[in-house]
């Protein structure tokens, strides 16, 4: 890069910084879930002027008429910001030119072969170049394997002829969302930023410093998104083992969920982790295997994170098995039981069932003839299956309700479900998540 470029591009950032600091410059932000959503909040709330672009014009309407499509974001706080002039969803991707900073938070899931599905970020990667323009910044947020921003991003922008860091600024910056926690929110989780160059950092460090309080400046794209890959193979791997634990000493006859309160008590090299029925929501259960196929790129393999996935991906089965086996014990065959399945979310007290484990429950008991039922105050209907439509409705959270079937099975830990009172009348309870009573005359199995 020449001289003469160089003073071009440092002056193009001083305007874009100029204008962040200002309020003044655009911020678009591409997906509107659970991740899309709150930044656009946060922008707003920030005061800047926002553009929200989804594919789903169900989801645009909802929002520019002040409803909200995700429980744990309340009407008011949509409300009050699409009500400004300023801040507006879109399906219109010709409006990305307006923009001065496009945030990408789409989905990346995984394959008929568990292998990375990138398809989303690609489609998006074309939209923004179709309309890239000098002074942009652009920041990919979608968890993916190291290399994604500089190989599926950077390549088509340059191709339009702007050079990164003069023309425009490109970024990585992983999502930390966790639905429901009151306790960190997007404002005031760590926001871990690396740039393809150093003046794309400093662009991407000053958008997001002004609305979060904490921005961790890393050295490459290529840390950042390896970070967010580190951060959720720590757990998986983590839950796994408890996961395995649970089943060694349910053999040996030792609650694994006393055994961890004891290990917990140590201040100093010990984290609990719990076991469940499986891995739910949109990062433990794929992000790992984007790291196991770079990897083998690279002629390595994972093995930690492959044993892992396949011990937590075995946890469903397990506790149909313990299902099956406590029905018996009763005195009922599974073939024709009623069974109630307790949550469709993959965590308490949300509505998201992304990847929850609780739709492999359902329909592995329904291939062992089981009549199975279903109970989430979040998810009054559950349509969608893993593998069929389950044209499912929730039942009532009551202790008469409860009480109807030969079986309860505890999936999601939600806050209702701990009521002592509904326990009353239930005859076995399959408690995958240590919430049922201690003290209940219900048998429990604690699987």
């Amino acid at each position: 890069m020449s001289i003469q470029e160089q003073v071009a591009g440092t002056a193009l950032l001083d305007r874009f910084l100029e204008a962040v600091d200002a309020r003044t410059a655009r911020v678009g932000v591409i997906g509107l879930g659970y991740v899309g959503l709150p930044l656009v909040l946060l922008y707003a709330d920030g005061g800047f002027p926002v553009i929200g672009f989804d594919v789903d014009a169900k989801k645009t309407r909802a929002l520019n008429a002040g409803e909200s499509y995700i429980r744990h974001i309340g009407v008011d706080r949509i409300r009050s910001a699409f009500a400004r002039e300023q801040v507006e969803a879109t399906t219109d991707f010709d409006r990305l030119a307006e923009c001065d900073a496009i945030i990408i938070c789409v989905p990346t899931p995984l394959g008929a072969h568990r292998e990375p599905d990138l398809d989303y970020i690609r489609a998006t990667s074309t939209e923004i170049a179709k309309r890239l323009r000098t002074g942009q910044l652009v920041v990919l947020e979608s968890t993916t394997y190291p290399g994604t921003t500089r190989e599926e991003l950077l390549a088509p922008f340059e191709a339009r002829g702007l050079a990164c860091g003069r023309d425009f600024f490109l970024a990585f910056s992983p999502e930390r969302e966790d639905p429901g926690n009151e306790r960190f929110n997007t404002r005031t989780i760590p926001k871990v930023v690396g740039g393809i160059d150093e003046p794309s950092l400093r662009a991407a460090k000053a958008l997001y410093s002004t609305v979060i309080n904490t921005v961790v400046p890393v050295s490459s794209a290529e840390v950042a998104e390896s970070s967010k890959l580190l951060e959720n193979i720590f757990r998986a791997v983590n839950i796994a083992l408890v996961n395995e634990m649970k089943i060694v000493f349910e053999r040996m006859g030792i609650d694994v969920w006393e055994v961890i309160e004891a290990a917990r008590t140590k201040p100093f090299g010990f984290m609990p982790f719990y076991p469940g029925p499986g891995l739910g929501g949109h990062c433990i259960p794929l992000d790992p295997f984007y790291l196991t196929w770079k990897a083998a790129e690279y002629g390595t393999w994972a093995r930690f994170i492959e044993l892992a996935g396949e011990v937590n991906t075995a946890m469903p089965r397990y506790v149909v098995d313990r299902t099956v086996e406590a029905v018996n014990a009763a005195g009922r065959s599974i073939v024709g039981a009623r069974v109630l399945v307790l949550g469709l979310s993959y965590k308490p007290d949300i509505d998201d069932d992304r990847e929850s484990p609780s739709f492999e429950l359902i329909e592995l008991l329904q291939e062992r003839g089981a009549d199975v039922a279903y109970c989430d105050p979040y998810i009054p209907e559950a349509r969608r299956g893993r593998k069929h439509d389950l044209g499912l409705h929730s039942v009532p959270c009551t202790a008469e309700e409860f009480g109807t079937y030969d079986a309860v099975v505890v999936s999601t830990p939600h806050s209702q479900f701990k009521d002592a009172a509904l326990w009353s009348n239930v005859r076995v309870a399959v408690d995958t998540r240590n919430i049922v009573p201690r003290d209940t005359a219900t048998r429990v199995i604690r699987a």
